[in-house]
């Protein structure tokens, strides 16, 4: 009688074990997002995706990088940052330099933003990026960070953001990525920039961003915590492995 209770006990733990692998593969078929609580992190964490980061400015305070680098949970580690450069036309984030620096020491995947007003000379507005920020081989591609109209129609913000994007390209010689949101980049930006990479910001909802134009880079919250970081920080994922991120990143030093 025992040996059958045994039997049927692992029987059952067998089928709960196969489910759950079917769940999970179904899952991945389907493009449903697993979403998985880790307390170290203080987030639900789409799991789907192998490759983690974050993005920072000087309101994450001094940042130990080395603690951000080593921290690791399950398969779950931060493999690269995106680092808050610029702003306008004469705004320098006062962390940067500190940042960019550490965390290329500790063996991050670096990349540089610049947050973008569209009532300002969008010429300078590159200028002032390329002052401060001298991408090399491995570094991520620039990105401009467009998230607010200020009230100027669609055809402003597509025409100085367009200025500033084809700056960069010329100084940095790889196309540069666009950070916003999916209402904004459908309401302002379309399909004249669908040759972009695309970071996309879609917080609180356990669901992939709901857009038609693929996306490379999800934030995915902005309430996140992680080793080496006293305050809360936005987490990201990659979408690809680390091929693709490989590919993506630049690859000789500009002229």
């Amino acid at each position: 009688m025992k040996r059958n209770w045994y039997r049927i006990i692992l029987l059952t733990v067998l089928i709960l074990l196969l489910a759950h692998v079917a769940w999970r593969w179904w899952s991945f078929r389907h493009g449903r997002i697993s979403f998985v609580r880790y307390e170290e992190f203080g987030i639900d964490m789409p799991v789907n995706y192998k490759i983690h980061g974050i993005d920072v400015s000087k309101f994450q305070k001094d940042i130990n990088w080395h603690a951000v680098k080593q921290m690791q949970v399950d398969n779950i580690r931060i493999s690269f940052a995106f680092i808050k450069a610029t702003e306008g036309i004469t705004r320098q984030d006062a962390a940067f330099r500190q940042n960019w620096e550490r965390a290329g020491k500790a063996g991050l995947i670096r990349g540089a933003y610049h947050f973008f007003y569209s009532t300002r000379d969008p010429l300078k507005q590159a200028i002032n990026f390329r002052n401060v920020v001298d991408l090399q081989p491995g570094d991520l591609p620039p990105v401009l960070d467009i998230e607010t109209s200020n009230s100027q129609p669609a055809a402003v913000i597509r025409s100085t953001a367009k200025i500033w994007l084809e700056e960069m390209e010329k100084a940095y010689k790889v196309k540069p990525i666009i950070y916003t949101n999916i209402h904004f980049y459908e309401t302002y930006l379309g399909s004249e920039f669908d040759d972009y990479p695309l970071w996309i910001a879609h917080y609180y909802q356990k669901e992939r961003p709901a857009s038609k134009r693929a996306w490379l880079f999800w934030q995915h919250s902005d309430i996140g915590r992680v080793n080496g970081i006293r305050t809360t920080v936005d987490f990201n994922v990659f979408r690809g492995d680390s091929t693709d991120l490989e590919r993506l990143r630049i690859r000789e030093q500009r002229n």
